[in-house]
Formats: structure tokens, C-alpha cells, sequence
């Protein structure tokens, strides 16, 4: 019979030293100070409506290269992930590698925007941010650098907008929305989004956030907490910690009718396998995409399972396709030391070969 051995001043022991992290970790929370969102210095070039696009500064001593790329983040976060901390920076790493930077920031919507579309999103806000960085360097092209969600609106764009785009890079993004490991998707798909939408208009990003975090409901909720004892001790790791936290519940809401097409299209119909998905009159179609593309994914992810994005593999026109795979999740992919030693680093050298 299996016995646990539970010794009355070891327990002790350690109830005091839970205690004693406890203490010293209420002090460095109070001492925590204004949790920074992104850290890498930038300035805004171009503003529309809620959007604000900003340019980075490069760094002393590295050349700019000449074709600027632009990152499209999702809908549903804050873009401030790629530039979380210092040592742990998507934007940092890419800097470093010449790539001249821009960034759409989508802002928070409210109900003034709840009539804007897809459409708009794809072929007005993501084509006027291209026209001005294209314009500001005398190019015809850009680079493209879409992340989750946005990297399937970069394949929306780059499919009506292929002669505006010279490399593709696709990051964590969903193509086959519904493979059988896809829980997220499985949740959806006898959800009534009319009824959602018409009842609330914009669709809260706090719903949204509380579904996301579900999806692992006891790694997410409930065993970051208790780990986090363990580092309260060092304020960095305390200030890591809440800069984190503050990400996740920094959740916008969504515009009502992008909200509707987004979920119709692609989780419900599952829009770039079967087809059917039109922006601005236009059919979206991968097999009008013919640039370079590099198509990155993590093993461990369970928002965007692995065979959700490697769909995209044969199903463009591109005679220059490559994927990489990321040993971890959906979020490390972004700020684990890992990743900033082997995916920014690659995804840097994948454009400056094509460039």
C-alpha cells in the first residue's frame, strides 16, 4: 500500500518559508512601479481612426535594409508581446538583424467602429499603412510579418495585394481552422455569432480573454499563481511576471462585424481550405500568393495546433516555401529565451537572403 510520509516539522518548515516568500513578495509587488508596455523605442508615423502605426528606431551601428517590413498582430491582444521586456524582444531581435520596422497597432474599438469589416481592416487600414511605408522609401513592395489572427489577414491582403508584397512571413497563423485537435474551434462552431453580435454589437475581449484562458483552465488560472511564489523573491522576475499578466487581461474588444465575418468565414466554413471568402468584391484565394513565403508554427501550441498552420504548405502559387517548427507554445514563440536565439534570428536571415 502506497503511504505518504508527512513529517510534522518539515510541513512546518515549509509553511514558514511559503510564508517568508509571501512577505518578501508582497514588498516587491508594491514596489513594482508603472509596468512598461514594450520597450524598444519607436514613433508614430501614420494614425487612422483607432490605428496607429509606428516606425522603430534602428539601432546605432546596424544598416537599415531596403525593403521595410511590416508586422500585422491580431485583433484580439495587444501587439506590445513582441517587445515584452528587454532581454525577450521579437522586435529587438529583428532590429538587429537590419530590418527597417514598422508596426500596426489596432487600438481599442467601441462601438463607433462596430460596423467595420474585414474589409476594412484588409483592404483599407493594412493597405494604407503599405502605401505609406512604400511611399516614405521610394519601393513598390514590403515585407510582411503577420502574427496569429494577423497572419491570416496577411494572407488575405497578400492574395488581393500580391504585387504589394515581396516576402511573407507567417507566425503561429491558422490556415485549416478545423483540424481535430483545434479545441478552440471545436467550441465554436455551433455558436449562434449572428445573435452574438446583433445582442452586444462589439464582442467584449474580456469574453474572449476568459476563453482563451479555458482552454487550459488549470495551468492558466490557477497554477501560474501558485508558482509565482516561487520567484517574488527577485523584483525582475516579480516585474517580468506583471508585465505578463498585464498582456493577458489587455484584451480589446472586437468590432462587431469583423467579429461576425472572421469566425463565419474561417472557424465556421473554414474559408482558405473550402473557399467562399470575399473581401471588397473579391474572392480570397492562397493559390494567388506567389511571393517567397516563410511559415512558422510551435509544437506545443494550443491555440494554433501545428497542422492548423502547416495546411499552408502546397496550397499557394510560392515556388519558395519554407517552415520552421518552435520547440514550445503559442506564447513562447515570442519571449522565451529560446526563441530569441532561433526563430527572430531566422526569420532576419530568411528576408535578408531574399532581399
Amino acid at each position: 500500500m502506497f503511504t505518504i510520509d508527512i513529517r510534522p516539522d518539515k510541513l512546518t518548515e515549509e509553511m514558514l518559508d511559503y510564508s517568508r516568500k509571501l512577505g518578501q513578495g508582497m514588498e516587491n509587488l508594491m514596489n513594482a512601479g508603472t509596468i512598461d508596455t514594450g520597450v524598444t523605442p519607436c514613433e508614430p508615423v501614420y494614425r487612422e481612426d483607432k490605428l496607429v502605426l509606428y516606425r522603430y528606431q534602428t539601432p546605432a551601428g546596424v544598416t537599415p535594409k531596403p525593403i521595410p517590413l511590416l508586422i500585422v498582430y491580431a485583433l484580439v491582444n495587444r501587439p506590445y508581446m513582441t517587445d515584452i521586456q528587454e532581454n525577450r524582444s521579437t522586435i529587438k531581435g529583428l532590429l538587429a538583424t537590419g530590418q527597417d520596422l514598422y508596426l500596426i497597432d489596432w487600438g481599442y474599438p467601441d462601438q463607433a467602429d462596430r460596423a467595420i469589416t474585414l474589409d476594412d481592416y484588409i483592404n483599407g487600414y493594412i493597405d494604407r499603412c503599405v502605401d505609406h511605408i512604400c511611399e516614405a522609401h521610394g519601393v513598390d513592395k514590403v515585407n510582411v510579418l503577420g502574427i496569429c489572427q494577423g497572419g491570416a489577414m496577411s494572407l488575405c491582403y497578400t492574395s488581393l495585394h500580391q504585387d504589394k508584397v515581396k516576402n511573407l512571413v507567417t507566425m503561429v497563423t491558422p490556415v485549416d481552422f478545423k483540424t481535430p485537435d483545434n479545441l478552440l474551434s471545436a467550441w465554436v462552431q455551433t455558436v449562434n455569432i449572428d445573435l452574438a453580435v446583433d445582442t452586444m454589437g462589439n464582442i467584449p475581449g474580456e469574453l474572449l480573454n476568459w476563453t482563451f484562458l479555458s482552454l487550459k483552465p488549470f495551468s492558466l488560472t490557477g497554477q501560474k499563481y501558485v508558482n509565482m511564489v516561487d520567484v517574488l523573491g527577485d523584483p525582475e522576475q516579480v516585474k517580468n511576471f506583471l508585465r505578463m499578466e498585464k498582456w493577458i487581461f489587455d484584451s480589446p474588444d472586437q468590432a462587431g462585424e469583423t467579429f461576425r465575418q472572421f469566425i463565419k468565414d474561417f472557424y465556421q466554413r473554414n474559408g482558405f481550405i473550402e473557399g467562399g471568402v470575399r473581401l471588397g468584391g473579391q474572392d480570397v484565394a492562397l493559390s494567388n500568393v506567389t511571393c517567397p513565403i516563410l511559415n512558422i508554427y510551435a509544437l506545443q501550441d494550443h491555440l494554433v495546433p501545428p497542422d492548423a498552420s502547416r495546411a499552408l504548405k502546397g496550397r499557394t502559387a510560392s515556388q519558395d516555401y519554407t517552415e520552421l517548427a518552435f520547440p514550445g507554445g503559442h506564447i513562447g514563440i515570442y519571449v522565451s529565451s529560446k526563441a530569441q536565439k532561433e526563430v527572430t534570428p531566422a526569420i532576419g536571415n530568411w528576408l535578408n537572403e531574399r532581399g
